[in-house]
Formats: structure tokens, C-alpha cells, sequence
């Protein structure tokens, strides 16, 4: 490798399947070779890694996926000579296995390290906290909220000279409804049987217990009969709850007027389709990047009143909050929504998608991080 060439930086995760984490894995290897950084990107693989090796990066695949011990150990001693082969001058952890390995690596060839601290990271167990406090070891420290800033300030006594927040964002030219042409819209309203001129609840996000979709189908019993809902979201990896959710669906007498209704590829199109969208989750998220997504496109987002949309959600303004687990107060904020003048919920997701645009966007984020960067370079 020649002095002249570009610095490079190497982004490390479990995997490139799907998801926020991943996702944003992609963005930043996008802003990274835009500004003319060598970008790299070391995973167990998966389908994201075309994606990625289409903007000009380049996968490195480790089994980084691993918890083991002795395999956190191997994956460091891979990624050192990558570092060492290539003048890898910042690894950037995402997750915490991988981040223990380029701790290792980064401590061996002189790199920098930057973590980012995307969870709120159980401690319920014997030295969970010790396992946690990898992602706030990095020289640069990017929290992804104000809520997730405070938490490692107070967990791990992060300095505010290491630690960054950086929230996470959308592409506004992706999430905008001008954007979504009529029959996308129409071919996912065929092929979901909504029923027309009947308002759309939708909670999406992936089916799991603390995402609160059992909160809402019992709010939905509470609600007019002529509401419709939609869980849009994977649930493969949960079939007992899923399971569990069908029969209390049928249970309440809701069948037909709650679905799940499972992936959505498109997603743009799937939350036109709703009149309002529900983060009804019962633990904190570090985050919440589907209240975003869904102010992006201009809907009225009713939200668990806790963690990080706490600041995306201005009650009453850009968004209602509720009580967390509580189905009664969701029902009345669902209600009171469906209950205005169309003219009404279009001005109230007008004011979310420019809140969104104001501060929430792909672009500033991409830029907030090469800032990071540039300060270790």
C-alpha cells in the first residue's frame, strides 16, 4: 500500500442480512467513498453484501457473527493483518462481539477505534456489563439518541470528549410520498385485503414481544369496528408469539380487522396505505427508526411514550406518545386521530416530515459521522 493512497476505514458487524444496524452499515460505506475514503466492510456475509459491493466497497468475510471466546480472538488477529495489509486507519465497531475483535485489532496495528452504541444492551447477567462496555471503549463514542447518550454516560462514565450523538436517519428521497407511485400502493392494498374506505392502523417492525403488537390488537378491541389493522413485519423467528397473537386475534373477536400480514419489501408504499402508524413498544428503543420512516411519509405516528422517540415525537405536534403497555390509552390516541378531518392529519403529517427533514435525514447523518472521522484522521 502507498503513502498516496486514500485513507481507509473498516466498519465491522455480525452479519449483513437485514436490519437498522446493517442497513446503516451500507449508508455510511456510501458517504465513505463519496468523500474518497477507501471504504471495508468485514461480516459473516450475507444478502446485503451485493448492495454493498455495489457502491464500491469491499466485504471481508469473518465469522464475525461469533461469541466465543477463542472465535473473537481468531477474528482479531484476521482483522489486524487486514489492517496491516490494507493501512486500515479507523475500525469502526457495530455490534459487540465484533467490536471486542477490533478492540484487539485496533489496540495491535495502531488504528483508531469508533463504536457505535446502538442498543440499550441487557445487563441482567453475571458480567454482562463487562461484555457491554466494548462499545463505549472506542476512542470516538457515537451514541445514536440523546437517550442512548445518557445511558453510557451513566453506565460507563463516557467523557463528552469521546462521546458523539449522532441519530440515525432516513433517505428522504426514498421516504417521500411524492416519490411512491399510485399502483405500488395499490398492488400491496390487493394483495393484504384492506378493506377500502375503512381507516388503516399499522404497527410495523419485526414480531417480537417488546415491540407491543399484543397491545395493540388489544386496543383494537376498544376501537370503532370499522378500523382495520396491519402488523407489517418478519415474525419467523417467533411463531410461538406469533401463534399466541393469532389466537388472542380470535379470541377478541377481531378476525379480519387485525393481520399479520408479514414482510414488506416495500415499505414506502406499505405506510402510505395507513391512516395512522403505532411504535407501541414496551421496552426502551435506542432509537426507533420506523417513526421516522413513517413521519418521513407523512403519517400520524402514535408512540410508546419512552427511549428515543421521546425526541423524534413532539406530543401533539409531530406525533402523539402514550403510556408504554398501556392499550387503553392507545386506543384513545389511535381514536383521536381517526376521529379529525383528513385536512388535519394532512397538516399534522406535513409538520412531521419537515421535522424529519429537519433533523433526521440520511444526509446528516452521513456527514455527522465523516466529522468523526476526520477528527481521528
Amino acid at each position: 500500500m502507498t503513502l498516496s493512497a486514500p485513507p481507509a476505514i473498516l466498519q465491522v458487524l455480525p452479519s449483513l442480512v437485514s436490519g437498522g444496524v446493517e442497513r446503516g452499515t451500507l449508508e455510511i460505506a456510501e458517504a465513505q467513498i463519496a468523500a474518497g475514503f477507501r471504504a471495508f466492510v468485514a461480516s459473516a456475509g450475507g444478502p446485503l453484501v451485493g448492495s454493498l459491493e455495489a457502491l464500491g466497497a469491499r466485504h471481508v468475510t469473518l465469522p464475525l457473527d461469533t461469541k466465543s471466546p477463542l472465535g473473537i480472538w481468531r477474528n482479531a488477529e484476521h482483522l489486524a493483518a487486514i489492517a496491516r495489509a490494507e493501512d486500515i486507519r479507523i475500525l469502526h465497531a457495530r455490534s459487540r462481539a465484533p467490536a471486542w475483535s477490533a478492540l484487539l485489532a485496533a489496540r495491535r496495528t495502531g488504528a483508531r477505534l469508533v463504536t457505535t452504541y446502538h442498543g440499550t444492551y441487557n445487563e441482567g447477567l453475571p458480567g454482562k456489563r463487562l461484555y457491554n462496555s466494548v462499545m463505549a471503549r472506542g476512542d470516538r463514542v457515537i451514541a445514536i439518541s440523546r437517550f442512548i447518550a445518557a445511558l453510557v454516560r451513566d453506565r460507563h462514565g463516557v467523557a463528552d470528549d469521546r462521546l458523539r450523538i449522532i441519530p440515525r436517519g432516513v433517505d428522504e428521497r426514498y421516504f417521500d410520498p411524492a416519490a411512491v407511485a399510485p399502483d405500488r400502493v395499490g398492488r400491496l392494498r390487493a394483495a393484504w385485503g384492506i378493506v377500502p374506505g375503512r381507516p388503516v392502523v399499522m404497527l410495523p417492525g419485526r414480531v417480537t414481544r417488546w415491540k407491543g403488537q399484543s397491545v395493540l390488537v388489544e386496543a383494537m378491541a376498544r376501537l370503532p369496528h370499522d378500523a382495520q389493522a396491519l402488523l407489517v413485519g418478519d415474525g419467523g423467528a417467533k411463531p410461538a408469539f406469533q401463534e399466541e397473537l393469532r389466537d388472542r386475534i380470535a379470541a377478541l373477536g377481531l378476525d379480519g380487522r387485525v393481520r399479520l400480514v408479514g414482510h414488506a419489501s416495500d415499505v414506502p408504499a406499505a405506510l402510505l396505505l395507513a391512516d395512522v402508524v403505532v411504535h407501541a413498544s414496551t421496552d426502551a428503543e435506542a432509537f426507533g427508526r420506523t417513526v421516522i420512516e413513517a413521519q418521513a411519509m407523512e403519517r400520524c405516528v402514535v408512540a410508546s411514550d419512552l427511549g428515543g422517540p421521546t425526541e423524534t415525537v413532539e406530543d401533539g405536534v409531530t406525533g402523539w406518545r402514550v403510556p408504554p403497555g398501556d392499550p387503553a390509552a392507545l386506543a384513545a390516541a389511535i381514536g383521536r386521530v381517526l376521529a379529525m378531518k383528513p385536512q388535519d392529519r394532512a397538516t399534522a403529517g406535513a409538520r412531521a416530515r419537515a421535522a424529519v427533514l429537519a433533523g433526521y435525514t440520511k444526509a446528516r447523518m452521513q456527514a455527522a459521522t465523516l466529522a468523526v472521522y476526520r477528527e481521528l484522521l
